[in-house]
């Protein structure tokens, strides 16, 4: 099972780099790894009155392509979907702004793609 486990380490410290990267930037982080039956939101974080959903692609190589490029658009719609159901149940101060973010960690390095969809 070395594959799954070292896949799974790829993409934790790629949440973990992004994280930091909007942290650092002066976001903060509102939820990791959220989850509902539909599925999961990588990332939420909040700049003001911006939520930021953001969906973290980490790989050590580009022997199978970009990070970024694994975000397709049923992946897209999916996310969308995933950020409504959030925010109807966000008790939080209301967002005047919506961005979707991808985060693309390449061997550690981290490039956010802002208004990426």
């Amino acid at each position: 099972m070395a594959v799954p486990d070292r896949r799974r380490s790829v993409g934790i410290a790629g949440e973990d780099a992004a994280a930091a990267w909007y942290e650092a930037n002066g976001y903060s982080v509102v939820a990791r790894n959220w989850r509902c039956r539909d599925g999961e939101i990588d990332l939420i974080v909040r700049l003001g009155r911006i939520m930021v959903f953001c969906e973290v692609k980490a790989r050590g190589s580009t022997a199978f392509g970009a990070p970024a490029e694994a975000v397709t658009k049923a992946k897209q719609v999916r996310i969308r979907h995933l950020a409504a159901r959030w925010l109807a149940d966000w008790d939080g101060p209301r967002a005047g702004e919506l961005r979707f973010d991808v985060a693309s960690v390449l061997d550690g390095t981290v490039e956010i793609l802002e208004g990426a969809f």
